[in-house]
């Protein structure tokens, strides 16, 4: 299973001893491409990052594509090559150790309940997330 932490924080906050800095990196939207870069084999990934992450949360309608489970979905072109440019990403602190480094697939739109929230670059007018409850 491939998960994450996302744990962002202000640059001035990963500096110093290393026993104090902030540990994690804000990756979050870099996870699937990164993981695409290195292993490509999309149904792998998909049961590494959906299907064994929700099982182990207990999360009984996420995870797959199957009738009674949630349409969370997302659009992604395996074919996609970039190069990650931290002042075009979306998360608040621009730090990432994938700053310049060239990645292989791309997200391109993704849903929540069959909802489009992401499209290409352009997020919903308002976050339409929840807290998730076993």
């Amino acid at each position: 299973m491939v998960v994450s932490d996302h744990s962002p924080s202000p640059p001035e906050l990963k500096t110093g001893p290393y026993e104090s800095a902030w540990g994690g990196i804000a990756s979050l939207e870099l996870g699937l491409s990164a993981m695409a870069t290195i292993h490509p084999n999309l149904a792998d990934l998909a049961k590494w990052m959906s299907e064994a992450p929700a099982k182990l949360a207990g999360l009984n309608r996420k995870g797959r594509i199957a009738p009674g489970y949630d349409a969370d979905l997302v659009l992604f072109d395996p074919d996609a090559i970039w190069t990650v440019d931290p002042e075009k990403l979306h998360q608040r602190h621009k730090i990432t150790p994938y700053a310049g480094r060239e990645l292989r697939g791309r997200v391109r739109a993704a849903y929540l309940h069959g909802e489009k929230i992401y499209d290409d670059g352009e997020f919903a007018a308002a976050p339409r997330g929840y807290v998730l409850k076993r």
